[in-house]
């Protein structure tokens, strides 16, 4: 019977190395200090401080007029295309795209908005072809396509500005309204060696996750032009996204976008090395592609998940099931969380 790994490390007083996400870390012992002095206010009221410093400060930095704080990247999400569309018209976005695969369906449940997906090509962009073919012309038997939605990750991988420039250059000939859901955007401009302004300069309203990556608690920030944001705030609303003295946690986001923007090259770099070591011990197929930035994916035989996944509980080592694996390097795991990692997967296939 599996076990979680949490009750095994207590017994043993080992920490925890888990690599199902980046969404997992804990909030560092600093971050929990600005947590605890933030000065807070109603932010419904718009006079939440803290609040007011992060939604600046994530505008600021990625080059837009606005900020919105949320409590999360799927509701961001969806105030956005909230925002750019009303009932009955078209999202154009990729087959795997979170906002199509995994928000819950809700732009069309609660957005009355068609989502209409795209198959996602190897390096995790769309094909500026197949965005063309899917814009409809205005004709009563078809949607109006409004909103081209891309995603920057995707799978960990850094889709090139080459590759998101001519998906957005169809778009600006169309007219659609553009959105990135960028959930772990830095981890793209830091794998791409580019400024947050140049992946953020085209898009009308980017989604930002301060909780995957980049180490916070909860909460993400929805920027773009000032007549975007006041439409996604109403619609926030609308969704029970607004929160009171919620600068507790906007607290967080600051110091994340403060201290740990830059250290996500310290996870690319060991998700890097974490795959080539599994590439030397040849035993299982390992995915790990030339933008990939701090996952990886590896296929175990069927029937040695299970056995292998309790051989690294024991060790204090978390992953996830199924056919295909993820693993993700984060905030919580060091170089020697690195080793210990590698230690485990060796000992079960010695």
């Amino acid at each position: 019977m599996y076990q979680n790994p949490s009750s095994i490390v207590a017994q043993s007083n080992q920490s925890i190395l888990d690599l199902r996400s980046d969404t997992v870390t804990q909030p560092t012992d600093e971050m929990r200090a600005a947590m605890a002095a933030a000065e807070v206010g109603d932010d419904v009221y718009g006079e939440d401080p803290t609040i007011n410093i992060l939604e600046e400060k994530a505008a600021s930095m990625l080059g837009k007029e606005a900020g919105l704080f949320l409590p999360s990247s799927t509701m961001s999400n969806l105030a956005a295309m909230m925002a750019h569309t009303q009932r009955g018209d078209e999202i154009i976005l990729g087959r795997g795209y979170h906002i199509f695969k995994y928000e819950g369906g809700g732009s069309s449940v609660l957005g009355s908005a068609f989502p209409y997906p795209l198959d996602v090509a190897a390096d995790g962009g769309l094909e500026p072809r197949d965005i063309d073919a899917a814009i409809k012309p205005d004709d009563s038997h078809f949607p109006p396509s409004k909103v081209l939605s891309l995603e920057n990750t995707h799978s960990g991988q850094a889709i090139s500005l080459e590759r998101i420039n001519a998906c957005l250059d169809l778009a600006d000939k169309h007219n659609l309204a553009k959105h990135l859901d960028g959930a772990r955007f830095f981890n793209a401009t830091t794998k791409l060696n580019i400024e947050p302004k140049q992946l953020a300069m085209r898009f009308d309203t980017i989604n930002l996750c301060l909780s995957k990556g980049l180490g916070a608690p909860v909460g993400a920030v929805l920027v773009g032009d000032n007549q975007a944001i006041a439409k996604a705030r109403r619609w926030r609303k609308m969704l029970g996204g607004g929160m009171r003295q919620a600068g507790i946690l906007a607290a967080a986001g600051i110091y994340a976008l403060d201290h740990h923007v830059a250290r996500l090259i310290d996870d690319q770099k060991r998700a890097g090395i974490l795959a080539n070591e599994l590439v030397v011990l040849d035993k299982f197929k390992v995915t790990y592609q030339d933008n990939q930035t701090n996952m990886l994916f590896i296929e175990p035989a069927q029937d040695e998940v299970e056995p292998l996944r309790q051989h690294l509980a024991q060790r204090g080592i978390n992953i996830g099931g199924g056919k295909y694996i993820r693993l993700v390097m984060h905030l919580d795991i060091d170089d020697d969380g690195l080793t210990r990692i590698n230690d485990g997967f060796k000992s079960y296939y010695s």
